[in-house]
């Protein structure tokens, strides 16, 4: 079983910062790929920000030059860099990790954190 948890979302104005982060637990022999989703009301979940064990990074167009993705391979942590915050950033953030464990692959997810940035 791997665990994901999120913490460091919050209320925040227009144009401030952010910083999330995530860390994976339980039985895991590697972690691939980690990533960012997020969630607004009456919105389908959308791809923030991912980023592979090796470092490479991929964006949404939304986000880019604004959000930074990061990762700590020996801690099993990803991180979300966010600044220049808009109302439309807001959503629940959720982390999400594949790879596998003592029990097989896995891909799972994070119970999700709330930001709320405000006008």
């Amino acid at each position: 079983q791997v665990q994901l948890v999120e913490s460091g979302g919050g209320l925040v104005q227009a144009g401030g910062s952010l910083r999330l982060s995530c860390a994976a637990s339980g039985r895991i022999l590697r972690i691939n790929t980690m990533g960012w989703y997020r969630q607004a009301p009456g919105k389908q979940r959308e791809l923030v920000a991912t980023i592979t064990r090796g470092g490479l990074t991929n964006y949404a167009d939304s986000v880019k030059g604004r959000f930074t993705i990061s990762r700590d391979n020996a801690k099993n942590m990803v991180f979300l860099q966010m600044n220049n915050l808009k109302p439309e950033d807001t959503a629940v953030y959720y982390c999400n990790a594949d790879g596998s464990s003592w029990s097989g692959t896995y891909n799972g997810w994070g119970q999700g954190t709330q930001v709320t940035v405000s006008s």
